[in-house]
């Protein structure tokens, strides 16, 4: 079973866009964005043979004030400690169950009647998300059809008002430099194209995975770290950053580029409007990898939570508070050895790896 399929954290997120190392050749001057207020979540991995039980993981969520968590499968102990706690759950479906769902009704019946139904109203469903960075690949063209089917089986249910979609890493994107440029890449734009098309009609969100992490470690020469860290974001950090102009739009952080590339492919498809969530975002604190340090990892995540509280959004879609999910909650022993298993913010003992200011997301 693949990480993708069940942790996150797939093969397809650590392909670097070429306009993301490109960034690194036009960089000049700094910028700070002020805004509204935004959440954070946090994605609950399970990738370990040693973390804490279902009822102790969510009492950390609700001693931390973290708004929102992402599981990447169906787990009934999970759903019943989330009984009652207000947290937003995003919840996944098995990559290997795309096919089932999508050409099965009655499969799609039952994984409702398993995992939502049982729960709805006292657990809070976000979004249901159908597959994990599976497109473009042999299971994205089930996507969109396996979307149909649970929406089915949830208004046979009675279950109203849960959006259901995917989540896609950045390498959904071909042309995607500078970011008003973006477009899907030729083998991901024929599922893309009417999966963004339909998300519209529903007014349903595309989830997507943002990781400058894996940029600045391609290239640590050209890409700034304080570009990558967000570090314009905090007032006190000592880190230079510069900025990467886009027509008339000022970028001071890769986040936000990469972000607002995917929301042009996204328009350039014609689903003008659609809203993004970032559902993975994350930098390791350790495994050897270029810049993989704590001081980084703190930075980084602590500088993501500011920048989503402050509802800044982004250059091209300024004001417009972006939901944004961290990876992870824990390091995970059974990940691939190196940074993968060094993304949590906390140990499997519940110690932090590093401070975590929950609170700047919540005002």
């Amino acid at each position: 079973m693949s990480p993708a399929a069940t942790g996150g954290r797939g093969g397809t997120a650590r392909k670097v866009a070429p306009w993301i190392l490109a960034c690194g050749f036009l960089l000049c001057s700094s910028v700070l964005f002020l805004g509204a207020e935004g959440a954070i979540g946090v994605n609950y991995g399970m990738i370990a043979n040693n973390l804490p039980t279902p009822d102790k993981v969510i009492a950390m969520y609700k001693a931390n004030k973290i708004s929102y968590v992402r599981l990447f499968h169906p787990d009934t102990t999970v759903l019943t400690a989330l009984r009652g706690t207000g947290i937003g759950v995003v919840l996944g479906t098995l990559n290997e169950d795309l096919a089932h769902l999508a050409s099965d009704e009655s499969f799609a019946a039952s994984w409702v009647a398993s995992y939502v139904k049982p729960f709805a109203g006292a657990v809070t469903f976000r979004y249901i998300t159908a597959g994990n960075e599976v497109i473009p690949g042999d299971l994205g063209t089930h996507v969109l059809p396996a979307i149909r089917n649970i929406e089915t089986a949830l208004k046979a249910a009675g279950v109203t008002g849960v959006p259901v979609t995917t989540a896609v890493a950045t390498s959904v994107l071909g042309v995607s430099y500078p970011p008003s440029q973006a477009a899907f890449s030729e083998a991901s734009a024929p599922v893309m194209a009417p999966l963004v098309a339909y998300l519209s009609s529903k007014k349903a969100p595309l989830l997507v995975n943002v990781y400058p992490y894996f940029a600045y470690a391609a290239e640590p020469e050209t890409v700034q770290l304080g570009y990558a860290l967000l570090a314009g974001s905090s007032a006190t950090s000592k880190i230079k950053v510069s900025s990467v102009t886009d027509g008339g739009l000022v970028y001071t952080n890769m986040f936000d580029a990469i972000l607002d590339a995917a929301h042009a492919a996204v328009e350039k498809a014609g689903a003008q409007g659609l809203e993004l969530v970032v559902s993975e975002t994350g930098w390791p604190s350790g495994g050897g990898g270029t810049g993989a340090t704590v001081e980084n990892a703190a930075a980084y995540n602590n500088n993501v939570i500011r920048h989503a509280a402050s509802g800044a959004g982004t250059p091209r879609r300024p004001g417009k508070a972006v939901e944004t999910y961290l990876f992870a909650m824990f390091n995970e022993n059974q990940k691939p050895e190196g940074t993968e298993q060094h993304f949590g913010l906390f140990q499997p003992d519940m110690s932090a790896v590093y401070p975590v200011d929950f609170a700047a997301g919540s005002y």
